[in-house]
């Protein structure tokens, strides 16, 4: 009779995950809060080096179910200097954003903020099998607050302006949408300083 090979404490760490994933993937915390209904988007492996926390996925990605499948990733992958394939391989970048399923769109136009039940319940569970992330970036104000509350009572512009005092664990970014275009006109620093460097440390962090 074979006998069963033992069971390594990785693929044990493997399993655990796998289910964490599956249980996020079927939640329902806010379902009658979410206009087109809940669809969590999560990426990434736990051997991952690099760590995106964002904002909340948009109704492109909502479709497709692939995180920044859009033009604010377009956008993203430009900053960070990435391709799609170096990108989307979870083995090398995960993504886990603030809130993950659509938010809607608020009275004003433009997304709503991501619900706020759903970085609490699940971060705390996901974050801790990323321990290969050697660089995580928060991309947002919602990311940036919530993992940096020192900045709760800045600007984002004086907040994103102190970027360096946050390496070498934490890159701050401010979300790339189309109003990032107008935010980077008014700061040139940001394509002279800033982005050199991140692409610097992002290049580091997936050798």
């Amino acid at each position: 009779m074979q006998v069963p090979a033992p069971t390594t404490s990785s693929e044990v760490q493997h399993d655990n995950f796998d289910r964490l994933l599956a249980e996020i993937r079927a939640c329902r915390r806010c379902a009658a809060e979410l206009p087109l209904g809940p669809r969590p988007v999560v990426r990434g492996r736990p051997e991952a080096r690099l760590l995106i926390i964002s904002q909340a996925p948009g109704t492109r990605v909502h479709e497709t179910g692939l995180s920044f499948d859009d033009k604010s990733g377009d956008r993203l992958r430009q900053w960070l200097g990435l391709d799609r394939d170096i990108f989307y391989d979870e083995s090398r970048v995960a993504m886990m954003p603030m809130g993950f399923c659509y938010p809607g769109r608020a009275a004003r136009g433009g997304d709503r903020p991501p619900r706020p039940e759903c970085a609490p319940l699940w971060h705390p569970q996901l974050r801790p099998y990323f321990a290969q992330v050697a660089l995580t970036l928060l991309v947002g104000s919602y990311a940036i607050r919530h993992y940096l509350p020192e900045t709760r009572r800045q600007s984002m512009d004086a907040t994103l302006a102190r970027w360096r005092d946050y390496l070498p664990n934490n890159f701050m970014l401010p979300h790339p949408s189309w109003r990032a275009a107008l935010w980077e006109r008014r700061n040139p620093w940001f394509a002279a300083e800033l982005l050199p460097e991140l692409r610097k440390v992002v290049a580091a962090a997936l050798r």
